[in-house]
């Protein structure tokens, strides 16, 4: 028998040499390999919601804010006749006495021209006019915040506090009336003394059709 042998061709290896030095670039320098980039630092995990709340409402801290009294507008001073826009009084012309402490104004019809009362009302929603009445230059009342403070009713409990339907009528004191004439007494002779004033505080401001409040002149 003829013995064959078969020869097989296998790719030479590559040697390598100990302490060879890297293959350099064009320009004589090494080529080095860039450095692996960091990993972005992974978001932080929402918090986890609660499967079960609490029965009990949990209170929280009352904070107690600070109002500072509204500065007075220019146009109102001691004396000026404003026209109410809101308020159970609204289209009416008063008289504004002084500016409180909370920064509302106290004005006052007064009560025996037009019917309103001594009150307070926001700036905010009155018109200044131009008119101007020459008050005494001191009022015989100091009347400040506390004067319009109403007394806390008493709390009802249990079923009477469910079950009661009752409106509160409001009853003026005498108190007031005589606070109102009293002021009424000292600004009364200024107003019948000009001539149409007293005409002028008892007429009501409203608007008409077509009417542009924006060119008035008040």
């Amino acid at each position: 028998h003829k013995e064959r042998t078969f020869l097989t061709t296998m790719p030479p290896k590559d040697k390598k040499t100990k302490g060879a030095a890297p293959a350099k670039a064009k320009g004589g320098k090494a080529d080095k390999k860039a450095a692996p980039a960091k990993a972005a630092p992974a978001p932080a995990a929402a918090p986890a919601t609660p499967k079960m709340y609490p029965g009990d409402d949990v209170a929280k801290p009352k904070v107690k804010e600070v109002c500072k009294a509204a500065k007075l507008r220019s146009s109102i001073e001691y004396g000026t006749v404003l026209i109410l826009l809101s308020g159970h009084f609204r289209g009416k012309r008063v008289i504004f006495l002084k500016q409180l402490e909370s920064g509302l104004l106290l004005v006052t019809g007064p009560y025996e021209v037009n019917g309103v009362p001594l009150k307070r009302v926001n700036q905010a929603y009155v018109i200044a006019t131009q008119t101007k009445v020459n008050l005494p230059a001191k009022l015989p009342l100091d009347i400040n915040d506390a004067y319009f403070a109403k007394d806390e009713e008493k709390a009802k409990e249990g079923e009477e506090k469910f079950f009661a339907n009752e409106k509160t009528k409001t009853v003026t004191s005498d108190k007031r009336k005589a606070d109102q004439a009293t002021m009424d007494a000292a600004i009364l002779p200024v107003v019948k003394k000009t001539e149409m004033l007293e005409a002028y505080l008892q007429a009501k401001f409203s608007l008409k059709k077509g009417d542009k409040p924006h060119e008035m002149k008040f």
